[in-house]
């Protein structure tokens, strides 16, 4: 459903309103901007609202706790889900980690050396230049980002997300075929594309549609009353399993999309 689509129903009987954060919420590995941040918070008081993205729970911090515009109190009603719903934290006079699966030093190496396997069989060639680590050990989940950890932080938002933007346009291809062999080579995982350039891996059935399963067990709000929002709803992407799942999906392709649909949802 695009937003276009989804403007046009009726969208007072959603009551949980779940977003992707980079490329969603933000852009990728950057700050929350002022007017979405304000937004968010009035969403806060008339709906709940869970966070289900790519990144650690440090990123989330950083990206969007930060600079929310949010009076405490209506912090009992956002939910975050870090590296793709493999970790919940709840606000309970600060935040709280409900659950974790963590992976273990052996799960940890095999993700690792099957990437170098099919690098290999896929000549790839890394980038000549990289910001920071290529992969990030986010202990629930192994992130590959092939121009490095830190290009927001060293060469700043604009430009950061301007080379992956490029990066993006011209070597896509080449990440989703990387994404197609690890499944293969890694069938006890899950392997997905998530943001501009990045890989995530989680162990079998952690994935955005595990989370929305934790929102029904543990929240209580069956799937009809959700509604989410992401960039990456196609098929490898890492919203897709939310799309499989049978929530309400709205695809956004930069936070201005995203902007305009909770301006719709405040209006109800």
């Amino acid at each position: 459903m695009h937003i276009d689509t989804v403007l046009q129903k009726d969208l007072r009987g959603k009551t949980m309103i779940v977003f992707d954060l980079d490329g969603t919420l933000t852009e990728s590995k950057s700050n929350i901007e002022p007017d979405m941040s304000s937004a968010l918070g009035l969403l806060l008081a008339k709906k709940q609202v869970s966070v289900i993205g790519g990144g650690s729970y440090a990123q989330f911090e950083q990206q969007l706790l930060a600079h929310l515009s949010c009076a405490v109190d209506l912090l009992k009603n956002l939910f975050l889900f870090p590296t793709s719903g493999s970790r919940l934290y709840v606000y309970e006079n600060g935040w709280r980690e409900t659950y974790a699966h963590t992976l273990s030093l052996e799960e940890k190496q095999n993700i690792f050396d099957a990437f170098e396997r099919v690098f290999k069989e896929m000549s790839y060639e890394h980038p000549h230049k990289v910001y920071g680590d290529i992969f990030e050990d986010r202990g629930t989940q192994i992130a590959f980002s092939p121009l490095g950890q830190n290009v927001i932080l060293e060469i700043g938002s604009e430009r950061g997300v301007a080379l992956k933007q490029e990066w993006n346009k011209r070597h896509d291809s080449t990440r989703q075929a990387i994404v197609r062999s690890l499944q293969q080579t890694l069938p006890e995982f899950e392997v997905r594309a998530g943001g501009l350039t990045t890989i995530d891996v989680t162990r079998k059935g952690i994935d955005k549609a595990y989370g929305i399963r934790q929102i029904e067990t543990l929240l209580k709000i069956p799937k009809s009353k959700m509604l989410f929002a992401g960039d990456a709803l196609y098929e490898g992407g890492n919203d897709y399993p939310v799309f499989k799942e049978g929530v309400d999906a709205v695809s956004v392709k930069r936070p201005s999309d995203t902007k305009q649909l909770i301006e719709a949802l405040l209006a109800y």
